[in-house]
């Protein structure tokens, strides 16, 4: 039985050094040699010719993927022994997963491996949108001080005593909302997903209504994974609920929010502001208006960006790959919506 498992990404050439630098190789193999001793790993560039990269991987049981790879499903229909495809990222909107589970191939994400990482990027996105501190940080920059730091009172707000909406109460929503009850928020939450009370109770959350909690948030922050059931789910109808004063913070997939309907609102300021990690188009384009509007924040979808996220993704995955390898069935499977 084969315990071949593949890293399948973009190592700029296949010369194995360039390898080991450019995905920290030594400290993935030594991990596995601690951990996983029943692990065989190879390494494979995805930008190589497309049959190279199927008899390198052939026998493999498991591939890993980092980033996208585009012929990945074609990949896998070549691979009689595959049973696993893990991603190192949270998304794997990017993968076939229907037809890939029609071949008997199960899609593992990283388990939670960046939450804690996105969880604090999307509040430090909510106190740098209540405080305007992109706008502070450049006017302390450009030498103008206070004077180029405009703005009425209304617009700068703490977040103690906020009524905070979070859409998806797993294990990114989860720990904004237990890091944000010690912050004096009120948390209240959307989910399709049924938690018992448990759970409930140890996020110090309550769950109500997609309308009611777009109509009483003062923050409404998006931690859902990226589907068809998911795309735009917020637009035009969702933010004419929403309160003028209201924030919206998306960390998670940028179609998740209709970008148009997010503009217009904006540009209107019939809601307050946004943080966002992520748009629709990636990298966002330069004549993009949410780039103009000073209400807005935006980061380049890097809320994951934390050694801690890499350390525990490496640690998952291979843990997975492991499982899968000893016969065992998979941790994180995304099934296909």
């Amino acid at each position: 039985m084969s315990n071949k498992i593949i890293i399948l990404g973009n190592f700029g050439n296949s010369d194995n050094s360039s390898l080991q630098k450019d995905f920290q190789t030594q400290e993935i193999l030594d991990l596995a040699k601690k951990n996983h001793n029943n692990l065989k790993i190879g390494f494979v560039n995805n930008q190589e010719d497309f049959q190279q990269i199927v008899e390198k991987c052939k026998d493999a049981k498991v591939i890993i993927a980092q980033g996208k790879y585009e012929l990945l499903t074609d990949l896998c229909s070549e691979l009689k022994s595959l049973k696993l495809v893990q991603t190192i990222s949270a998304g794997t909107e990017w993968i076939d997963k229907p037809q890939l589970k029609e071949m008997g191939i199960k899609v593992s994400n990283n388990g939670g491996a960046n939450a804690v990482a996105v969880a604090e990027h999307a509040i430090g996105l909510m106190f740098a949108v209540n405080r305007k501190l992109d706008i502070q940080i450049d006017s302390a920059k450009n030498g103008t001080w206070m004077d180029g730091v405009e703005g009425d009172r209304d617009e700068f707000q703490t977040l103690v005593g906020k009524t905070v909406g979070i859409i998806g109460l797993g294990r990114i929503g989860s720990r904004v909302a237990k890091r944000l009850y010690g912050w004096e928020c009120k948390i209240i939450y959307h989910d399709t997903q049924v938690f018992d009370k448990n759970y409930e109770k140890e996020c110090n959350a309550k769950k109500v209504s997609l309308v009611e909690l777009l109509e009483h948030s003062d923050v409404i922050t998006l931690h859902v994974p990226y589907d068809r059931l998911t795309r735009h789910l917020i637009s035009q109808e969702e933010f004419d609920l929403m309160k003028k004063s209201a924030i919206l913070i998306n960390t998670c997939r940028g179609g998740v929010v209709d970008e148009d309907a997010l503009i217009r609102t904006l540009e209107s300021k019939k809601i307050r502001a946004a943080g966002l990690d992520v748009t629709e188009v990636e990298p966002i384009e330069e004549n993009n208006p949410l780039l103009k509007l000073s209400n807005v924040i935006i980061t380049p979808h890097l809320a994951t960006r934390a050694k801690q996220s890499e350390v525990n993704a490496m640690h998952n995955v291979l843990a997975n790959a492991s499982r899968v390898i000893d016969n065992k069935e998979p941790e994180w499977v995304v099934e296909p919506v």
